[in-house]
């Protein structure tokens, strides 16, 4: 695909949606089998790439449309009240199909027209060395937690270098085939296992400087090498990393949601045999648990909201870099989001008694997934709270997030 391409026409709201909930519900249909397998069906995977949800924030030259911040969130939320680990693979997918835009023309072009989706790992674990034809890098190491990497084409992955028109040492994303690449699967965890974020191993691979991501310089404010060839890119116009985070958010609410749901019909039904055979939902003990987990979901939504009307408010404003308190603000809402959603989570399969512990049930499974979401690194609660509160102070919060 070139930049001269035709422009789609985008893709209505009613119909992302219908599409999400589709792809939803297609995961949930093979979830006991994605568990077991530690991946999605392929199915699965092919009905997402038909949706073309891994387009909708690509430049519009290439396929994307200004696709707005409540219509993402509610895509990520619909396919995760259905299915986590889809959801999770959703996001990555729109995501990671935002940073060939900040490539050299060359370098944009190979990777939006290869059709493929991608996967990525920030964490800053590679070695490089620059190469000898005064151009590339040699990249080795070995990255954990590459989600969706079993289905993808290019890979781009974290390390700390000296670039050559760079002044120290800085983060970037180097960017391979997956022919290049060796997938070590290592995925076998308590939580999101049907993303199947497996290892990827690269032993002095050649990297081209067309295909390395400058992180550190677009979150300072950085467009592509060669300028805004497309100056209103939504994603040219907001703070980057504060867009590229969000959906973490909005993944617990729609799985949280789902339990929340699933919490109040079985409140409904549910007769308390070791009680006298009675009726939860006459009671006042069953009643207030339900008013409580319902208020305490409604609270947590309303931050993960909160995130996507700032990024909406970032684009409608051009704000590209955040002032430091703004910044970490946006990690203590993601950190507040995931931790209590996890807890929420848990309160409930522990009030739903030892029914909800089969597989079958679904219940478990979200609960696990909930936890796994929780432990990302982009929003720990703890990093979060300190990375806060130290802005709030006037000094510098998280060195990353």
């Amino acid at each position: 695909m070139k930049e001269t391409d035709v422009l789609q026409k985008p893709v209505e709201r009613e119909e992302l949606l219908r599409r999400a909930k589709e792809l939803g519900e297609l995961a949930e249909k093979h979830s006991l089998q994605a568990d077991k397998d530690g991946k999605l069906p392929d199915e699965v995977i092919e009905k997402m790439k038909a949706a073309e949800f891994h387009k909708l924030h690509r430049p519009k030259a290439f396929g994307g449309q200004d696709l707005d911040f409540k219509t993402f969130g509610d895509i990520i939320r619909t396919v995760a009240y259905h299915s986590v680990p889809a959801a999770w693979i959703t996001y990555f997918g729109i995501i990671h199909e935002t940073w060939p835009a900040f490539l050299p023309k060359e370098g944009r072009e190979d990777l939006f027209g290869d059709g493929e989706l991608m996967a990525d790992v920030f964490a800053p674990v590679g070695e490089v060395e620059d190469a000898d034809d005064d151009d590339g890098y040699i990249v080795s190491g070995t990255w954990n937690f590459c989600s969706g990497v079993l289905w993808c084409d290019w890979i781009a992955l974290g390390a700390i270098h000296k670039m050559r028109d760079g002044e120290e040492p800085e983060l970037s994303l180097f960017i391979v085939h997956k022919d290049d690449a060796e997938i070590i699967k290592n995925w076998d965890t308590m939580g999101l296992r049907g993303t199947g974020s497996n290892a990827v191993k690269l032993d002095r691979v050649y990297v081209p400087t067309k295909y390395v991501f400058p992180i550190s310089r677009v979150v300072q404010g950085d467009a592509a090498p060669d300028g805004n060839y497309e100056e209103d890119y939504l994603l040219f116009n907001v703070p980057y990393l504060a867009y590229f985070l969000s959906g973490f958010a909005q993944i617990a609410i729609g799985g949280l949601n789902r339990l929340v749901d699933d919490y109040t019909e079985k409140t409904k039904s549910r007769v308390r045999i070791y009680n006298n055979k009675k009726n939860e939902k006459d009671g006042s003990s069953g009643q207030r648990t339900l008013g409580e987990i319902t208020m305490e979901y409604n609270a947590l939504k309303n931050v993960a909201d909160q995130i996507l009307e700032k990024l909406q408010g970032y684009a409608d404003n051009g704000v590209r870099v955040l002032e430091e308190e703004e910044r970490e603000k946006l990690f203590a809402m993601r950190g507040y989001v995931a931790k209590n959603s996890a807890e929420l989570a848990t309160r409930i399969i522990i009030n739903l008694g030892g029914n909800a512990l089969y597989r079958e049930g679904q219940s478990e499974r979200f609960v696990r997934d909930l936890i796994a979401v929780s432990a990302h690194p982009t929003h720990l609660y703890e990093d979060a709270m300190v990375g806060y509160g130290k802005s709030i102070l006037g000094f510098d919060g998280h060195p990353m997030w």
